[in-house]
């Protein structure tokens, strides 16, 4: 399940994020009206949701991080989508959920019954029409994913990734990722010794300045920018 955010998320949300569309605060009303309980900071890999269960939830991360993924046939994990406070994820078009989602490190969580939110979508055309435009942004960044993974090489998959979450975060040069390298490469279809290498080279190349295995710093915006285009 792709992200569905809202960067205007309350305290949670890092500080230096930037302003919610008017669009979205519909959405973000009826989820804190509707909202059947928040839990407490879940613990690193407990599980939100499984693959295949009945979609019965809605959820939106307050604070942390969450990872979606897909288990394949092979018995291959695919990352769908890392889930930043302020996102929304569960938003299914079916009855089931089409992918795992797990807490990444401590997370905490809002959740909504789906015929909670449908009621009030019924109801209420604003909401409606938020709920509408989610479900269209998510399925161009699904596009845009699998547009990354069809024509770009390790750079230019890393370099989006590393943007794309910095832009997320409202953070432009310096992150702290909640991911492992194996996530990563789970995301970006590449290997662990490919995104390893990858950063390393950026890293040498004065691009970025890689701390730890977490904490990035992007030093050269405008080259990194000329890469993913």
């Amino acid at each position: 399940m792709t992200a569905l955010r809202d960067p205007a998320a309350s305290s949670p949300t890092p500080p230096s994020a930037t302003s919610a569309p008017a669009e979205r605060c519909e959405l973000c009303e009826a989820f804190a009206i509707a909202s059947s309980s928040v839990r407490a900071p879940l613990a690193a890999g407990e599980e939100i949701f499984r693959q295949g269960a009945r979609a019965s939830f809605v959820y939106r991360v307050l604070k942390g991080a969450v990872i979606s993924y897909r288990l394949l046939n092979d018995g291959r994990r695919q990352v769908t989508e890392f889930h930043v406070a302020g996102d929304f994820l569960g938003l299914e078009a079916g009855l089931e959920y089409r992918t795992m989602a797990e807490a990444l490190g401590g997370a905490t969580i809002a959740t909504v019954r789906r015929a909670d939110l449908a009621r009030l979508a019924a109801a209420d055309s604003g909401l409606a029409r938020a709920l509408w435009q989610m479900s269209v942004q998510a399925f161009q960044r699904s596009e845009d994913h699998a547009m990354i993974l069809a024509r770009q090489g390790a750079t230019e998959r890393v370099v989006a990734f590393l943007l794309d979450y910095a832009d997320r975060l409202g953070t432009p040069d310096i992150m702290d990722l909640p991911m492992t390298r194996q996530d990563m490469a789970d995301h970006l279809g590449l290997t662990i010794h490919t995104v390893s290498r990858t950063l390393s080279q950026l890293q040498t190349a004065g691009l970025i300045e890689a701390r730890s295995s977490r904490h990035v710093r992007l030093l050269c915006r405008d080259l990194l920018e000329r890469i993913r285009a």
